[in-house]
């Protein structure tokens, strides 16, 4: 058997020399389910899986269901299978990478929270990325659910499943008058939580609907859901410097987290965006940004092709390093604006991570003068 890395692409030569041997090449996601003995929670989508994959575990244990975050965050689930823990459910996070190597993997609930274009620079097209990461839903049966965005369009599925939006009227769990309804009762105002924007609105309605797979209660979820704190990186308010509001949203590695920071402000946006060329163009957002961006600020590799799509739509400056972003933003932005770090792409073309870059924006940002 040949246990291959997430990093490594099934179709490299590597991979294929052990398969041209009739030596089984599974991924570590598979081999951590073979030998885990735990039900599991599997958590896909290509924005919010971390935030709803801890969202969730801290809503399970604090209701008496002992589970750990894992898979694509924290511990591989191999490993949290070798360490034998006492637990009662696995809540694994899983990517499109981990998924294209399974062959009997079956998660007891599933979640698909969304789909947008991202990785173009590992797959051959946006069909690939797609079918890699509707294979969690490849073996589970009858007995087993599946939580699905009802705005999202999946084949047909052989789990039951609870649907969720924030934008479709006929899902299980929708929006309505800010308050997330179930089945036309509310059971969360929007205004008790911390969680802010409709990522994460439709974030909280997934993990509603798999704790409800897991025959959870909203009397038992509603109240440890009030008291998650948002994970840095991610809509992270940084400070309020001379009328100008700053925000780190350095995890937004593609155009549809981009998109959704973008509608989750209601001032004028000055705009720090670029990156690790990934595969696609920006221009899908130009609409977006003519409406609510006065100012874009450009790094990394993908500076000048941004600049090229945007041209006409909004203002854009070129910088040569985060510093040098950081300054322009805060020399361009006015009172009662925001200063947005919005990537939309990756960040190791100048940083070790996106936390990494997150880290170093957030930094200079708090090291302006007034």
């Amino acid at each position: 058997m040949a246990v291959l890395s997430p990093g490594i692409d099934p179709a490299s030569s590597l991979a294929q020399n052990f398969s041209s041997r009739n030596i089984e090449v599974i991924g570590e996601l598979e081999l951590g389910w073979r030998s885990c003995g735990l039900p599991v929670v599997a958590i896909t989508g290509t924005n919010g899986k971390t935030t709803t994959t801890e969202l969730l575990a801290q809503m399970l244990n604090a209701c008496g269901q002992r589970t750990i975050a894992c898979g694509n965050i924290g511990k591989p689930l191999s490993e949290v299978a070798r360490e034998g823990r006492d637990l009662d459910v696995l809540t694994v996070e899983v990517s499109s990478f981990q998924l294209e190597t399974i062959s009997t993997f079956r998660p007891s609930v599933s979640a698909w929270l969304n789909f947008a274009p991202d990785h173009l620079d590992r797959y051959r097209s946006l069909g690939d990325y797609r079918a890699a990461k509707l294979r969690i839903f490849d073996y589970q049966t009858a007995d087993d659910v599946a939580v699905v965005n009802a705005a999202e369009s999946l084949p047909p599925l052989k789990a039951r499943t609870i649907t969720f939006s924030a934008y479709a009227d006929n899902a299980d769990f929708r929006l309505a008058q800010g308050a997330i309804v179930y089945q036309n009762t509310p059971v969360l105002r929007l205004s008790q939580t911390k969680l802010r924007g409709s990522h994460n609105i439709e974030n909280l309605m997934a993990t509603l609907a798999i704790g409800l797979a897991r025959g959870l209660t909203f009397e038992q979820m509603v109240p440890q859901l009030c008291t998650y704190e948002p994970r840095p990186h991610r809509m992270e308010f940084v400070r309020e410097l001379d009328g100008v509001t700053y925000i780190n949203d350095s995890k937004a590695t593609n155009l549809d987290a981009v998109e959704k920071a973008l509608l989750a402000q209601t001032k004028p946006i000055v705009l720090v965006a670029g990156g690790k060329d990934k595969g696609f163009s920006f221009d899908s957002l130009r609409p977006i940004v003519a409406e609510k961006v006065r100012a874009t600020v450009l790094i990394g590799e993908m500076a000048e092709r941004i600049c090229s799509d945007w041209s006409g739509a909004t203002k854009c400056e070129i910088a040569h390093s985060i510093a040098d972003a950081v300054e322009r933003a805060h020399a361009v932005a006015q009172a009662g604006e925001v200063v947005l770090f919005s990537p939309g792409t990756s960040s190791f073309d100048m940083f070790k991570s996106y936390a990494d870059r997150g880290d170093q924006f957030r930094a200079l940002v708090h090291a302006l003068q007034k």
